[in-house]
């Protein structure tokens, strides 16, 4: 996670963990050979737009290790997870500038289906 979010601190990391775990956040990892070569953050959530849908905060495989088939394979288990949890869909935003992250979500059946519109308060 720290490859994906490198503007947080160890500190900060734990602390935005902590209180996100209590609202249904949750953090999985894909293992090799004792190394974590995928994570993901997700919480199972719903609405009236799209019902009971999954959200994927954050997805990621170590740098040294993408294209392996660990993306994928995380991907497949968010998708499970989903299933088993009675969700429509899983959905994700991705930074406009992440063009190899695209290419993958393209690759993995994900489409664009909105913009994602934000404002500081």
């Amino acid at each position: 996670m720290y490859e994906l979010r490198t503007e947080l601190s160890r500190p900060g990391f734990d602390s935005l963990y902590e209180r996100g775990y209590a609202n249904g956040y949750r953090v999985v990892g894909l293992f090799d050979e004792g190394e974590c070569r995928a994570a993901a953050g997700y919480h199972l959530t719903e609405g009236f737009a799209h019902g009971p849908f999954m959200y994927v905060d954050d997805l990621v495989t170590a740098a040294a290790h993408r294209g392996g088939g660990y993306g994928k394979a995380m991907n497949a288990y968010l998708g499970e997870v989903a299933r088993e949890a009675g969700c429509s869909q899983v959905q994700l935003d991705s930074g406009s500038w992440r063009h190899d992250a695209h290419r993958f979500y393209f690759r993995e059946g994900f489409a664009i289906t909105s913009f994602h519109f934000g404002r500081p308060v």
